[in-house]
């Protein structure tokens, strides 16, 4: 039973990387599901597991959003094209995934801030802040679901 147990917690953890590309996969809640499905069918993990997992999972939320209307501003971008750097990663999870999250932040960042400034260079500029955004904050989560996994097996190994 144990077996199984495992295969499930290993599949949730292996969906929250498909999730990295795939945003309609929720790739945190897929590892709170794997440590969810440890601590109550196998063995309660610690506090340090807990906490770190609660603490990275706001990082993971952070990276996201900081990302995106970092580069978006950092790029030359407005409050608004910052705004719907945000609103078109969330649109673009459901259209044309995984490419939709690159896509409609891009498409929504340009025409935002072309329409404000009249300059296509400019806009074009600033849409391509977005995809970076998105690569450095997939980067960044993917790093942290190590983290948080590396944990979680630390927990169960030697704690």
């Amino acid at each position: 039973m144990d077996f199984l147990i495992w295969v499930v917690i290993v599949v949730f953890f292996l969906l929250s990387f498909v999730g990295l590309v795939y945003p309609v996969i929720p790739g945190i809640l897929m590892i709170w599901l794997g440590f969810l499905t440890y601590n109550f069918l196998i063995e309660s993990l610690g506090f340090w597991a807990w906490g770190s997992l609660l603490v990275l999972t706001i990082f993971v939320f952070v990276a996201d959003f900081i990302a995106n209307f970092y580069f978006v501003q950092k790029s030359g971008g407005s409050k608004w094209g910052g705004r719907m750097a945000v609103i078109g990663i969330v649109i673009g999870a459901f259209v044309l995934p995984p490419f939709g999250v690159i896509l409609v932040p891009f498409v929504l960042v340009f025409l935002t801030e072309y329409l404000q400034s009249q300059n296509i260079k400019l806009a074009i500029k600033i849409g391509t802040g977005t995809i970076f955004a998105f690569l450095s904050s997939t980067f960044a989560k993917l790093i942290i679901q190590l983290i948080i996994i590396v944990i979680f097996l630390w927990d169960v190994l030697f704690i």
